[in-house]
């Protein structure tokens, strides 16, 4: 099934790389006028590049976040991995800080303690190969969502997505749009349209791009013009990733996802969330659990650096919402689809 199709040739692009003495991160605050990395060289710059937004995505930060700990371990002197993570277990809770809704950070946080947990004198390399794992198990993954999300979409559909949950947001090819590549690859796909994503603009900004850079044609939309898309008929599905997925399947995701869902239900589009099993917590149990992230109002105050709002206009900014899992049709990871997601068919997929 993954290999229908020439992956490569629809994935180009890199935002984590690890040259063996720093992490260098592409800076998508910067895209897409200008393509620039951020140097990190300690774990408090890599939770400051994830807090400010250098990195985003949530198996993006993951992996930032694994590679934020090999280097809080250059840092200090241990016998032992056991003794290496009383050490760092500070740096750790600070890179945990850095985006609390984003659940594969906590996991990726959760494998390197882990690998360090009986670890020898050789605990250093135990955590580097743990972070070099981590990157390419998500690369796998996606690939195989991918596959298995297009399969769903029938030839000749139209899809909206939303927010950015590209190679951009990942280790390469993305969730909702590693669908998005297979479908067109496999001719399944004949229409992409993505929303803007206010107030960061990660659609208008970073998703158009990373698709145009892999040779397909995405039509960019204003969020508030979605319900209308739909309503034309020109979208049968809606493709969007996740940051963190409820054990009864609510998932939340950036700011203007349960409004797609509700119009989509209204206007018989299905919807889709893609994500890996990381993503997945079973120790949520419904969207009410889940802390949403508030962010600064000043951000709503003006586009592109330029205030466009009076002074002393108050603003509301929280990162993400919850999507019912009644409003879901389906749940891609790599291990699996849940359509029509309940609490029994998630822990059938991912365990008690």
């Amino acid at each position: 099934m993954d290999t229908a199709f020439d992956f490569d040739r629809y994935d180009h692009i890199r935002p984590i790389l690890w040259t063996g003495q720093a992490l260098e991160l592409l800076d998508q605050r910067k895209l897409p006028f200008a393509v620039e990395h951020v140097t990190c060289d300690d774990s408090d710059e890599v939770a400051q590049a994830i807090r400010d937004l250098a990195v985003r995505g949530a198996p993006a930060i993951g992996i930032a976040a694994a590679w934020g700990v090999v280097l809080a371990g250059r840092d200090v002197d241990a016998a032992d991995g056991d003794e290496a993570l009383r050490r760092i277990e500070p740096a750790l809770q600070r890179l945990n800080a850095a985006r609390p809704t984003a659940v594969n950070l906590a996991w990726a946080l959760a494998r390197m303690r882990r690998a360090l947990a009986g670890a020898g004198g050789d605990w250093r390399q135990a955590l580097e190969r743990q972070a070099q794992a981590i990157n390419d198990e998500d690369l796998a993954a996606n690939r195989h969502m991918g596959a298995l999300g297009a399969a769903l979409v029938a030839p000749g559909s139209g899809v909206l997505t939303h927010c950015n949950t590209g190679s951009l947001a990942t280790a390469g090819f993305g969730t909702a749009l590693g669908v998005i590549r297979a479908g067109v690859a496999e001719g399944r796909i004949a229409k992409v349209f993505a929303g803007e994503t206010r107030p960061w603009l990660q659609g208008a900004r970073l998703t158009v791009w990373e698709l145009q850079q892999d040779g397909i044609d995405a039509t960019l939309i204003a969020d508030s013009a979605a319900a209308h898309l739909m309503k034309t008929g020109a979208v049968q599905w809606i493709v969007v990733g996740a940051d963190r997925i409820c054990a009864n399947g609510d998932t939340a995701n950036k700011i203007g996802t349960y409004a797609l869902a509700i119009a989509a239900r209204h206007h018989g589009v299905k919807f889709m969330v893609v994500a890996p099993s990381s993503t997945v917590d079973l120790e949520t149990p419904d969207g009410a659990a889940i802390e949403i992230e508030q962010r600064d109002p000043g951000e709503l105050h003006g586009v592109g650096g330029v205030r466009t709002v009076a002074e002393g206009i108050a603003a509301w900014n929280p990162v993400f919402d919850v999507t019912p899992a009644g409003l879901i049709d389906a749940i891609v990871t790599e291990k699996g689809v849940v359509e029509q997601p309940d609490t029994a068919k998630m822990r059938a997929l991912f365990g008690a």
